[in-house]
């Protein structure tokens, strides 16, 4: 909890407004993928096709479109940020994943790797100053 609380401490001191733009360009990026799976539902389904017979494949079919959609929001808003990049984590490594098991996507892996390393960041460096984290956390 220590940790948490010094890394805390140093991003709301080394807060800068383009990192604020890339948390919520990420945010906005996930909810537009997010909308792109609910709207395409054969798509995702295609792309979870190597993992199809696997134990919970409809599981995850069903939580990557609602995961992303409403995990962009919040990232974008900067609530409760690192909780959703650990959900979206999964989906992210999951997405690397699949272009080894399935058909290789160079776009697609270059894009998800690009992805992942960013919610990384984000994870350790938190919301940042410009964020309703931070909104709420100096309203006590």
């Amino acid at each position: 909890m220590e940790t948490i609380k010094s890394l805390n401490k140093w991003a709301n001191s080394h807060t800068y407004i383009p990192l604020d733009l890339l948390r919520v360009a990420l945010g906005m990026f996930l909810f537009i993928k997010g909308i792109s799976f609910m709207s395409d539902s054969e798509m995702l389904m295609s792309l979870f096709k190597p993992m199809q017979n696997m134990a919970g494949g409809m599981i995850m079919v069903h939580y990557v479109a609602p995961a992303h959609f409403l995990g962009g929001i919040l990232i974008a808003f900067g609530l409760l940020t690192r909780w959703t990049i650990i959900a979206q984590i999964p989906i992210l490594i999951g997405a690397i994943l699949i272009n080894f098991v399935g058909e290789m996507n160079t776009n697609n892996l270059i894009l998800a790797i690009i992805i992942l390393i960013v919610c990384t960041f984000f994870l350790l460096y938190g919301s940042g100053k410009h964020s309703l984290d931070y909104y709420f956390k100096m309203q006590k």
